[in-house]
């Protein structure tokens, strides 16, 4: 069996995330107190006691995730078979970056802060969301943006699984795309609780300061691939690494793509580490063959053992 290790992005945070860990597991700790430190203070606070309000602050949220996953695979990874890839979501993609070595702690925290602070800016520029559209195909939803493109700003930024696609733009167009999706036969229709419209044309400005300044961080080869989220390919040199970065603020994540892939190399083996499941959902989705497990809290790690 082939395993892929996969990171969860934006949407997957909850008050008190890793805790647990921090308070159980030394290595956790000495990662979260790291963290914190290059963070410049306040980040564990908000991830330990603050409220989901305190947590969906675009410029806490990816920090947070990012220090997580990142405690967890630390605390996890001599007990952990060696994978054949990484991958992670939108923001889970720095925390598979950081897992095959193509930055260091510090890096990493800067990395996603900078992201995080470029996304927030360029949310702030125009009025934007995102909502999840359930139960349509990929066609439905393109005709869907192609009926709504006249009222606002609208594209796809998500494809997650069948019948769950996200879709991104301004709010005018994201109101207005409810009624036609009920229309098409959408079983569902959920607007996201987000600072703006990533993964849209409309985070251009925070891609574009992104790029002007990638190349003051150090990003190393890697050798262990990571499959990128704008490509649904394998990434393996610094060069690709920074192209990704800066194209994924902007680019679809190609989440179907990228599981299929992995599939495609015979991986038939996840384990999802950072906060929530929602990857190991949308993964039993795409392919129910494969087996799967999450790392989230203290008692999953014996689950994973058994």
């Amino acid at each position: 069996m082939a395993l892929a290790i996969v990171f969860p992005g934006q949407g997957a945070q909850y008050p008190g995330m890793g805790f647990d860990f921090y308070s159980s597991n030394e290595k956790a700790k000495s990662i979260f107190d790291k963290a914190e430190q290059f963070f410049g203070g306040g980040l564990l606070d908000v991830m330990f006691k603050g409220t989901e309000e305190d947590l969906k602050k675009t410029d806490y949220t990816q920090p947070a995730i990012f220090t997580m996953s990142v405690a967890i695979y630390e605390a996890m990874k001599d007990n952990l078979e060696k994978p054949l890839y990484f991958a992670g979501h939108s923001l889970g993609e720095y925390s598979a970056l950081y897992a095959a070595g193509a930055f260091d702690l510090q890096t990493g925290i800067n990395l996603v802060k900078l992201r995080g602070n470029l996304m927030q800016q360029a949310s702030e520029k125009t009025k934007s969301g995102m909502a999840a559209v359930l139960g349509l195909d990929i066609n439905k939803v393109e005709e869907l943006c192609e009926k709504v493109k006249n009222i606002g700003y609208i594209s796809i930024a998500n494809y997650n699984c069948p019948g769950q696609i996200v879709i991104s733009g301004e709010i005018s167009a994201i109101d207005a795309a409810e009624a036609i999706a009920k229309e098409l036969g959408a079983k569902r229709y959920i607007k996201l609780s987000v600072a703006g419209a990533f993964h849209s044309a409309l985070m251009q400005p925070a891609s574009d300061i992104f790029k002007s300044k990638i190349n003051d961080f150090e990003i190393r080869d890697i050798e262990i691939p990571v499959i990128a989220n704008w490509t649904a390919k394998e990434i393996k040199t610094s060069m690709e690494i920074k192209e990704a970065m800066i194209n994924q603020i902007t680019a679809p994540v190609k989440w179907i793509d990228s599981i299929e892939y992995l599939r495609s190399k015979s991986v038939d083996k996840f384990i999802e580490i950072g906060p929530g499941a929602v990857l190991s959902g949308l993964i039993k989705k795409i392919d129910k063959s494969v087996k799967i497990y999450n790392i989230d809290k203290l008692s999953d790690v014996d689950k994973l053992q058994k």
